[in-house]
């Protein structure tokens, strides 16, 4: 009997949980870049339980254990910025990453101070960037952080959904 993934919202006590699944995550873009000083790799726990509790996170459970993770705050331009979005990697491949990004914009799509949403990548994380690709959003920017990194912003208005319409957070269950 297989079990299903549930996507909620992050409770105090998943922070922990977040912290080591992100190390986890991390590692394989700290090797593509060569580079394992990556802020995700060096953020404290308790800078990760300050950034939960100034935005809004959701975790996605298989059973009890956290398998993936997501981030977002509204700024006071308007602009939802998506973080972290993170898979265990024995789970990726499974629509799990899309799932949690059509759930944290849903989360902040009734929010009448988000106009558009923004997240970023590196250069060279082409599964990340198909997926936002895939859910409407496009490049504005990039910025080279390092010999090896360039990241890219990218960004879609909050009207270009790409959450089916009329699904709400309790109905993203495998």
């Amino acid at each position: 009997m297989g079990m299903s993934v549930t996507i909620s919202a992050a409770r105090a006590h998943d922070a922990e949980h977040i912290f080591k699944l992100q190390y986890l995550c991390y590692q394989t873009e700290a090797e593509l870049y060569g580079d394992y000083g990556i802020e995700p790799l060096t953020q404290s726990l308790e800078d990760l339980r300050a950034e939960i509790a100034q935005g809004h996170a959701l975790v996605a459970r298989l059973g009890d254990e956290v398998v993936a993770s997501v981030r977002a705050r509204v700024d006071e331009g308007g602009t939802a910025r998506i973080a972290k979005l993170i898979v265990h990697p024995r789970m990726q491949r499974h629509g799990l990453g899309g799932r949690l990004l059509d759930a944290i914009e849903e989360r902040f799509a009734g929010e009448p101070g988000a106009k558009r949403f923004q997240l970023f990548t590196g250069h060279r994380s082409e599964s990340n960037l198909q997926l936002y690709r895939s859910r409407g959003y496009v490049p504005v920017a990039s910025e080279q952080v390092g010999p090896k990194l360039t990241l890219v912003t990218l960004e879609k208005e909050a009207s270009a959904l790409g959450a089916p319409p009329g699904r709400s957070l309790g109905e993203y269950v495998a």
